[in-house]
């Protein structure tokens, strides 16, 4: 983080001092030349933006600002205050080069000391009248709401269920609250010719008696556990048990397959759940609480703040930000912008996130809670991956929790371009992947990453995939703590959790990636895995107690269908950057994808797997699990400290067709892990996670590094939405209960 331009986002100090006097003292400049104003909730547009005389709205400060940088009267930058309250915003609040400021002379908007605004992208709601038993409806239409279809609806900072089918069971929001379509069991990876991708068959138990079932629409988990759809209803023909959707979903709607139905004024039947007749202008609403001094409130924007191209030097610090169909803050091609402190939450629909940066180059996503997102918390993208050029835009010391409430490919940060930085974020509750990464020379440091891939299959703490050959190379994964990675997904036709899930998963031909110095603990399937994988170094890493293996690589051969469907656009890819100056020093990019292939058909080289530390206690658990199409001959294992804990150590081979032979010494036989030690790492305390090394460790001896565990996660910094963090419940303290449903 660019430490001048923290100081002067804090004011030097006086802004801190101010929170002394409860805010009732006149703020001073905080730079000579600066120019203060104010925005309050009971300002007004008229007047002169003054703490006693403050403007109404953020809009008419940055006019102000506008006229005062034309006449060349902000030598030294501005600060805008923004008391606290709820500031419902009528359109978005956009910033552009005009409204830029420099590296010295800043333009920052904040809260006012000890006070939290909200900037809301929406309208209260009010004039609930009764309309049978608890529920309640408003005239929307007459509140300005004519028109809009709002999706979301929000009551004293929560929002509320959409009215569906089963209903919204909040003890176990993972596992229960489903219906499950009828039918017999297909195997997920059975290809079924002419299946239609908008037909759903429902079982008898499940029917219902709508009178305009085309208003409601289904919410599904199609065919592979991967991610959802929210489709509306075509039709239903009720003696078929059939609803035909308006539009395909990513995949076939098979037996088993998980969904609801919601958006039927039928369905609300249960504390919480709302529905919008757009047409009337009604909203029927049954509150969880009393409305009494409790505001409900809709969004009627899809973006709250957007900076555009050419803006720099722009602050936002210390407000909340919630209430919005689409992202709440974008950036788009701007640079050394800063969003610092804020509280975002209840934002963003099936493709609605908390804050997107993407072009331009160091702007920062700093210190802020995310929580209640619709897709991903933060995106950061940015740079140019052809020549290598860093954008240097980065998320740091954020707190992340319960991301993809819509879309549940959703992640606490997606991670894409080249020379952009994910660092000490705290990240928990999501259906997927804690980041998600693609692009070059990216890293991903210091982040504690727990309780994700909650509601999917096929996925990890961080995830990447490299179908072109080239993305994702340079990326360097480090010092991060990665553990409780659940999973969500079928096995022979039952939904299970935990289930298909690692910890690092580097996906699909992924090459040229460093993963050093973590610690991955507890995941069902494996707490690494390369899949194709070239290229890849894993070194001086701490694994802990996955439950079937501790390490997997799934090779192809060039026959497998991946290869041959992702040759051309890996080909495409490499000759895209081959001549490249800058990539000439990207590890083994002088191998072309056509001439990857060994004489014997196999593609997975290049990857070492050194100095990590591998400690499990399963009795049937396997140290690594590689199928028959890893070369062995091109991929290193070795100075790597294993502890079963005394039991045998299982690789899969050669071994693996001799029941009770000794694997671990035929393994080293064929001149694998010839320098490992079998040994107790000492673990200063692991059953509290605390896997700091005794100064007698035997891994010292094997050159292994300490890994700076101190400095994991988030840190207190005058930039922190809150500190210290008190973390949210979520699945830690209530796991997935599977209930009824399975076939």
């Amino acid at each position: 983080m660019n430490r001048q331009w923290t100081a002067l986002c804090l004011g030097g100090g006086v802004l801190l001092l101010l929170g002394c006097f409860g805010g009732k003292t006149m703020p001073k400049p905080t730079r000579p030349g600066e120019c203060v104003l104010f925005v309050a909730t009971d300002g007004n547009d008229a007047w002169d933006g003054s703490q006693a005389r403050p403007f109404a709205s953020l809009e008419r400060a940055r006019d102000e600002l506008r006229k005062r940088k034309a006449d060349q009267r902000l030598p030294a930058g501005a600060t805008v205050f923004v008391r606290g309250g709820m500031h419902f915003l009528s359109r978005t609040f956009t910033l552009g080069l005009e409204d830029s400021g420099t590296a010295e002379a800043p333009i920052v908007y904040r809260a006012y000391p000890s006070e939290r605004p909200a900037l809301i992208g929406g309208k209260p709601i009010t004039g609930f009248t009764p309309h049978r038993g608890s529920i309640l409806k408003a005239d929307v239409n007459a509140q300005g709401f004519k028109g809009i279809a709002f999706r979301q609806l929000f009551f004293n900072g929560k929002r509320q269920p959409l009215a569906r089918y089963p209903n919204y069971d909040p003890d176990n929001p993972y596992g229960g609250g489903w219906a499950y379509a009828d039918g017999t069991f297909i195997p997920m990876y059975k290809d079924v010719p002419g299946e239609s991708r908008r037909t759903l068959h429902y079982k008898e138990a499940d029917a219902r008696a709508w009178a305009n079932p085309q208003e409601g629409e289904v919410f599904v988990f199609p065919r592979y556990n991967w991610w959802n759809n929210i489709v509306r209803i075509a039709s239903i023909d009720r003696e078929k048990r059939l609803i035909t959707l308006a539009g395909d979903c990513s995949y076939p709607i098979r037996p088993g397959d998980r969904y609801y139905v919601q958006g039927l004024l039928e369905e609300l039947d249960a504390s919480g759940e709302w529905y919008l007749d757009a047409k009337a202008g009604m909203l029927y609403f049954w509150p969880p609480e009393p409305l009494a001094g409790r505001p409900v409130y809709a969004p009627t924007l899809r973006t709250i703040i957007e900076i555009g191209k050419g803006a720099a030097h722009i602050a936002f610090q210390g407000f909340t930000i919630e209430c919005c169909e689409g992202t709440a803050v974008v950036l788009k091609d701007a640079s050394d912008c800063l969003i610092a402190g804020n509280t975002i939450r209840n934002v963003g629909d099936y493709g609605g996130s908390g804050v997107s940066v993407s072009g331009g180059a160091r702007n920062g996503v700093v210190g802020n809670d995310l929580y209640e997102i619709g897709r991903d918390a933060i995106s950061i993208g940015g740079g140019d991956c052809i020549t290598l050029t860093p954008a240097e835009n980065y998320a740091d010391n954020n707190y992340i929790h319960h991301v993809g409430v819509y879309y549940k490919q959703g992640v606490g940060v997606s991670l894409h371009g080249c020379g952009n930085r994910a660092s000490h974020n705290l990240i928990h509750d999501g259906p997927r992947w804690g980041i998600g990464f693609s692009g070059n020379n990216l890293v991903i440091e210091f982040n504690h990453i727990r309780h994700v891939n909650l509601e999917t299959a096929d996925t990890g703490a961080v995830y990447t995939g490299g179908r072109d050959w080239i993305s994702s190379r340079g990326t360097v994964i480090r010092y991060n703590f990665f553990h409780d990675l659940i999973g969500f997904g079928m096995e022979n036709g039952k939904w299970v959790s935990p289930h298909y899930c690692w910890g690092v998963y580097l996906d699909d031909n992924a090459g040229g990636v460093d993963v050093v110095g973590n610690i991955v603990a507890r995941c069902i399937r494996g707490l690494v895995h390369l899949h194709n994988g070239r290229d890849n170094l894993i070194e001086n890493n701490i694994l802990v107690d996955a439950t079937l293996q501790q390490v997997e690589y799934n090779g192809w051969t060039d026959k497998h269908s991946y290869w041959t469907s992702h040759l051309p656009s890996m080909v495409k890819g490499y000759e895209s950057v081959a001549n490249q100056p800058a990539w000439k020093a990207m590890r083994n990019m002088g191998l072309h994808p056509k001439d990857a292939v060994l004489p014997d058909g196999k593609i997975m080289t290049g990857n070492v797997f050194r100095r990590n530390i591998v400690a499990y206690r399963g009795e049937k658990s396997r140290l690594y699990r590689l199928n028959a199409n890893v070369p062995l001959d091109r991929n290193e294992f070795d100075y790597n400290l294993i502890w079963h804990y005394g039991l045998p150590i299982f690789v899969g081979q050669p071994a693996k067709d001799k029941p009770g032979a000794d694997e671990w010494a035929a393994w080293q036989a064929l001149g694998k892990d010839t320098h490992s030690l079998v040994a107790d790492p000492l673990f200063v305390a692991p059953e509290k996670d605390d896997y700091r090394l005794r100064p007698e460790s035997p891994a010292f001896k094997l050159g292994f590094q300490p890994i700076p565990v101190g400095k994991i996660g988030p840190y207190k910094s005058p930039l922190r939405a809150s500190w210290p963090i008190v973390e949210a419940e979520g699945a830690r303290e209530k796991p997935t209960r599977l209930e009824h449903g399975q076939q």
